[in-house]
């Protein structure tokens, strides 16, 4: 018995370290999203990079914990472990945008030799995977609070329920500007669209992906309409049909004798660029 409380003394301040640790992991990355020059942003790059290193040794520790029989229910020790993870996420997109900071001696020079064109193809690329990797990271924390929620026995309260649909709606909302901007970089890989008209909606975008739980927040709907994404995938299609054989020719292909491939020579869709799974939060009583 004196044993089981000092296990769970022990938990109960790693959880309290894993609070006080995501919380400063937050303000931080805040800090350097917000970071007016590149001195500023070094700093606050050194701090997340301290930050994570806490989080992920705490995290070490619940995942000690998880594995062991001595706890039976786990739930709490999943859901922490699933915070942390989402941080380490976050900060893994820090570290690739810094390893590509465009006043590096590589960048400057990779900057010199490609043409401006393909640069603002190239940047643009970028940013439409910066904005996707932020939905997918809030996404993650929507997901992870649903299971919190949906992992409670009892009936839910009416608070909780109005949380748990408000959450089911942001999904709804993340996911479709996911698709979207899928659907956009797919494009624009392809020149089925015009840079300019991406960068007319650049602005609204970025209010959506980085200002959508601010209390003011006042959703653009119509944000993607002046693309007609439907008119634009139609015209990849048709480009693609454009250049395969003609009926005509693949007739007389077949009476030629020359053989012709039944495999369709559309390239397939790529998949979607982040595959989000749920974690099983409910560990019943052996």
């Amino acid at each position: 018995m004196a044993d089981r409380r000092k296990l769970q003394g022990e938990i109960e301040r790693c959880l309290k370290k894993v609070n006080e640790g995501v919380e400063t992991f937050e303000d931080i990355w805040q800090k350097l999203h917000n970071a007016a020059n590149s001195n500023q942003k070094e700093k606050y790059e050194a701090d997340l990079k301290k930050e994570i290193k806490k989080l992920q040794r705490l995290r070490d520790q619940i995942k000690t914990w998880a594995a062991s029989n001595e706890i039976k229910d786990k739930r709490v020790l999943l859901e922490n472990r699933k915070r942390i993870e989402i941080q380490m996420e976050r900060f893994k997109v820090v570290e690739r945008e810094t390893k590509t900071k465009a006043y590096s001696k590589e960048g400057l020079g990779a900057a010199t030799k490609m043409d401006p064109k393909e640069k603002e193809k190239e940047e643009l690329t970028t940013w439409i995977s910066r904005c996707i990797e932020n939905l997918n990271i809030q996404i993650d924390q929507f997901e992870s609070e649903v299971e919190g929620i949906m992992g409670r026995k009892r009936k839910l309260d009416r608070d909780k329920q109005d949380r748990l649909d408000e959450l089911k709606m942001w999904l709804e909302k993340h996911r479709h500007h996911t698709n979207k901007l899928e659907a956009i970089m797919r494009m624009l890989d392809n020149e089925a669209v015009e840079m300019t008209q991406i960068k007319r909606i650049q602005e609204d975008v970025e209010y959506y992906v980085y200002s959508n739980q601010e209390p003011d927040f006042e959703e653009n709907e119509y944000v993607y309409d002046d693309l007609d994404l439907d008119d634009l995938g139609t015209s990849i299609g048709n480009a693609i049909l454009a250049a395969s054989p003609s009926e005509g020719d693949e007739c007389q292909n077949s009476m030629s004798g020359t053989p012709t491939s039944n495999n369709s020579s559309s390239p397939s869709p790529s998949p979607s660029l982040a595959n989000h799974s749920k974690v099983c939060c409910l560990v019943q009583d052996s």
